[in-house]
């Protein structure tokens, strides 16, 4: 089947992850995918600069602009899909189109119904959720929002929270399945990797490791994570903690290890290219997310889970969806920053419980939350006659 993938992303980080996977996994069920993505944005490759900021000039431009202004820019960009998918679907001939929704895009489906090409929409964002960046034109986008919804083929949600906020809100939506993050497990495969020789080169040889993958902002919690647990890691002298990632909250973070002087027991390298996060996972004996959301899948939960590395973590509901507490990982009750610390105090010396729950998330990972898993899914929304 010939398919396009339209995206409005700059498709860097955890967005160009998830574009990657849907694609690949799509390929190697022997679809025709092509990929029509934000002008100069290359989601396929994953640039240096990750390694670094990750944020150009136009990043800085764009994120000081007005909120309304910034909104009116994204509603303008229904004129570029207009041009540049209309021309796609002309040349191309799809059978299906695939689209990360964005907030304000209505001409893909617009397009698709027009030429009668069956289109599924995957729901990383919402109106309907609370926003980092307030959202100003609210009762347009969810008007927009809703029609979109409506008129679909197929929706995926990443958790069942978006569902049930989106049929709450807007009624009779499209028929929809939950498919949450995955990962590459040739990628995440803790058999790649020299463990012992991965801890001693960073200093970890003796300490049983607890880590984190992610991005510092204060919904993950990192920060009051480590103010928490800074006054207790002498109950538990083997216990060296690994935070991976950058953000607003990783400075304060650092000069708190340095004034508690932790340096030696809190190992923070900062943002690390994706393709070098499983060599930081193959290092660690189990991990922490210290908070969520409420609606949000996190990608770093799978490629933990995938490399055998089991994750205390919120019991927000999405999370939840992955992890069975004491099965495939352990879960608290979310806020609870004090229980979370305890939990990963306690399995510093639970030895033989870390291995059995690292092992059982692998499984799950290996059973249901691989990319071609996700791939699958989506397809099951697509009539039977767009195959032909």
């Amino acid at each position: 089947m010939k398919i396009i993938y339209h995206h409005r992303t700059q498709g860097r980080h955890v967005e160009g992850v998830h574009i990657r996977g849907i694609v690949h996994a799509l390929r190697d069920l022997g679809h025709d995918v092509s990929v029509i993505s934000f002008p100069g944005a290359d989601p396929e490759h994953e640039p240096p600069s990750q390694a670094t900021s990750g944020r150009g000039p136009l990043h800085g431009l764009i994120a000081r602009l007005p909120g309304v202004v910034f909104e009116c820019m994204e509603l303008a960009y229904n004129l570029v899909t207009l041009v540049r998918m209309g021309s796609a679907i002309r040349k191309q001939r799809p059978q299906l189109i695939y689209e990360r929704y964005s907030l304000f895009l209505f001409a893909t489906v617009w397009l698709a119904r027009r030429h009668g090409i069956p289109l599924v929409l995957e729901i990383n964002d919402s109106a309907l959720v609370h926003r980092v960046r307030p959202l100003h034109l609210k009762t347009l986008a969810r008007r927009i929002e809703s029609w979109c919804l409506r008129r679909s083929t197929g929706l995926v949600f990443i958790s069942s929270y978006f569902r049930a906020e989106a049929e709450a809100a807007y009624g009779a939506i499209a028929p929809s399945v939950i498919s949450p993050n995955a990962a590459d497990l040739h990628r995440f495969n803790p058999t790649r990797f020299d463990r012992e020789q991965l801890r001693r080169e960073r200093g970890l040889t003796g300490h049983v490791v607890c880590g984190h993958i992610g991005v510092f902002a204060h919904w993950h919690g990192v920060d009051g994570f480590v103010e928490a647990i800074a006054a207790r890691l002498r109950e538990q002298p083997q216990l060296a903690l690994v935070l991976v990632g950058d953000g607003r909250t990783l400075p304060a973070v650092r000069a708190l290890v340095e004034e508690r002087g932790l340096s030696d027991r809190v190992l923070l390298p900062g943002r690390v290219p994706h393709d070098e996060i499983p060599a930081w996972i193959a290092c660690m004996d189990y991990a922490v997310l210290p908070d969520s959301n409420l609606y949000g899948s996190p990608m770093k939960l799978f490629e933990l889970m995938a490399m055998g590395v089991a994750v205390v973590a919120p019991d927000y509901a999405p999370v939840a969806e992955v992890i069975r507490d004491g099965h495939t990982g352990w879960l608290f009750p979310r806020g609870d920053t004090a229980l979370c610390v305890e939990r990963v105090l306690e399995l510093t010396a639970q030895n033989d419980e870390r291995q059995r729950i690292g092992t059982a998330a692998r499984d799950y990972v290996v059973r249901e939350r691989q990319w071609r898993n996700n791939a699958e899914q989506l397809l099951t929304l697509v009539p039977a006659g767009a195959n032909a």
